[in-house]
């Protein structure tokens, strides 16, 4: 009798065994079923190694999108002058990198350091199709900056009285990579300053 209970004992720890087994066997295949689906995710979205205000400035279109998709926050206002992802874009006239942002859900109406939105800039800076982009948007064209003006505003001055400005604006941001052209900048604000009526 006790080879016999002996016998059923065994059998009973086999089967467990191969239960225990078989289960670890699948909840390993499961585990890495959900690490290769988390490795393919992240191989779908990488993750951005570069700042996205970084990668606007050096009109890194790739990284752009990677923040896009990864969901980083496109409303993050920069340290130190308090703009936007857009606000940048629209500033340093990338146009596609604007467009992709403003098609992701960016917020049209947020504020820099000086109460500037991205269509104060954009206007400012003489950049016609980043305006254009902004109205399509159906962008608050009513919004005022921190010296009570509206981006049509900003723009009806003469020029000759804004060239001083444009100027050290020009000695400043050049060297990040901006393209100030005076002699555009004064053809397009009148031209601006129509779209916006």
């Amino acid at each position: 009798m006790k080879t016999s209970s002996f016998k059923s004992f065994k059998n009973r720890v086999g089967i467990s065994a191969l239960l225990l087994v078989f289960l670890t066997g699948c909840g390993e295949s499961a585990n890495k079923e959900k690490v290769a689906t988390a490795v393919t995710n992240e191989k779908s979205v990488p993750k951005p190694t570069m700042d996205l205000q970084a990668a606007i400035l050096s009109n890194n279109i790739e990284a752009v999108e990677q923040h896009i998709q990864a969901g980083t926050d496109l409303n993050k206002k920069d340290a130190m002058s308090g703009s936007t992802p857009l606000i940048t874009a629209a500033s340093f006239g990338k146009i596609e990198i604007a467009q992709k942002l403003i098609d992701a859900g960016a917020n049209l109406t947020t504020k820099n350091n000086d109460g500037a939105t991205a269509l104060h800039t954009a206007a400012f800076f003489g950049r016609v199709e980043i305006v254009q982009m902004l109205i399509d948007a159906n962008v608050d064209k009513s919004v005022q900056n921190n010296f009570g003006a509206t981006a049509r505003e900003s723009v009806m001055g003469p020029f000759e009285e804004m060239k001083p400005i444009y100027e050290m604006l020009k000695q400043q941001l050049e060297p990040l990579g901006m393209q100030i052209d005076l002699s555009e900048i004064e053809k397009t604000r009148p031209v601006i300053a129509m779209m916006l009526q």
